[in-house]
């Protein structure tokens, strides 16, 4: 039985479809056995496993909430002060006490699990420089984003890391082309990432990985799919990966989607689910602690 969501989440940002729904759903990587456990009548995105397994954490209305990971509670808000708007990038620290979480004001924060009034983390910086969070090393000491830089129409989309008790930004990539999504591996030896390096057409991303320091960079997928958000499984031994349909620009919502895995080389692909999703399907790294599941927001018309 499918939990359904009350008028509980604000309308903030995308709307959905006439007749479209919020899914969030957990999947068994073996089996292929998808379980709605929650569905709303509002943009649900991006939800995270905490590593006890309970609870799957995701936002909604430029809110954090969390849920029982079998859907059998309703969700609960994750107080999170005066910051409000809070769009589809966050992790978990690996010892489960902390969110750290990007807001629409260009920032990151952390707050407690539990909730409480956050800590910017991030810097101020002269020039336009937007945070997306994404990853965080295996130590919990570092976080991984993408920062927008510079003004509209110079933008540049590159990778940076950041102590998570805050410092100084450290560059990793120099480009003109857009970078996005960039996660650290389990033993903290790669960050896995998206990027049109390889692109022949504007908007067209690959799956790629690179060393901490930015140097090794090897690309993973190369069909005519738009490939996005990789992300490894705590055990290290899979990677999923959400492709887009060959034409598609960038990640947008309201698209036929599929999860892909793959070896962490990027060998061995193969369909794992296929679905109408997209923007804020799986933007953060999703995988269950016993690497047996996933979760994904599938954003059905019915």
């Amino acid at each position: 039985m499918t939990l359904k969501a009350g008028p509980i989440f604000t309308r903030r940002g995308r709307s959905l479809l006439p007749g479209q729904v919020a899914q969030l759903v957990t999947i068994n990587v073996e089996t292929g056995q998808p379980h709605v456990v929650l569905e709303a009548d509002e943009i649900m995105e991006a939800p995270n496993w905490t590593s006890d397994g309970r609870w799957l954490v995701f936002n909604a209305g430029g809110e954090m909430w969390r849920i029982d990971a079998d859907g059998t509670a309703a969700p609960e808000k994750i107080e999170t002060g005066t910051i409000r708007d809070l769009n589809n990038d966050h992790v978990l620290s690996p010892d489960g006490k902390t969110v750290y979480m990007s807001s629409n004001d260009g920032h990151i924060y952390a707050v407690a699990l539990s909730g409480g009034e956050p800590r910017r983390v991030s810097n101020q910086h002269g020039t336009p420089h937007h945070y997306y969070l994404h990853g965080i090393s295996p130590d919990g000491l570092t976080l991984s984003y993408v920062a927008v830089e510079g003004p509209a129409g110079a933008r540049r989309i590159n990778i940076f890391t950041i102590p998570a008790s805050g410092g100084p930004d450290t560059r990793l990539t120099d480009v003109g082309y857009p970078n996005d999504g960039p996660e650290y591996s389990p033993d903290g030896r790669w960050i896995y990432f998206n990027a049109e390096r390889a692109a022949t057409i504007p908007g067209h991303a690959q799956c790629f990985r690179m060393r901490p320091d930015g140097s090794g960079i090897e690309q993973l997928t190369f069909d005519d799919c738009v490939n996005w958000f990789p992300h490894v499984s705590p055990d290290g031994r899979s990677v999923v990966f959400i492709s887009y349909p060959a034409g598609t620009t960038g990640h947008p919502p309201n698209k036929d989607v599929v999860l892909r895995l793959m070896w962490p080389d990027g060998s061995g692909q193969r369909d794992l689910v296929a679905f109408f999703g997209g923007q804020g399907t799986i933007n953060v790294n999703s995988w269950a602690p016993d690497s047996r599941r996933l979760a994904y927001v599938a954003y059905p018309v019915v």
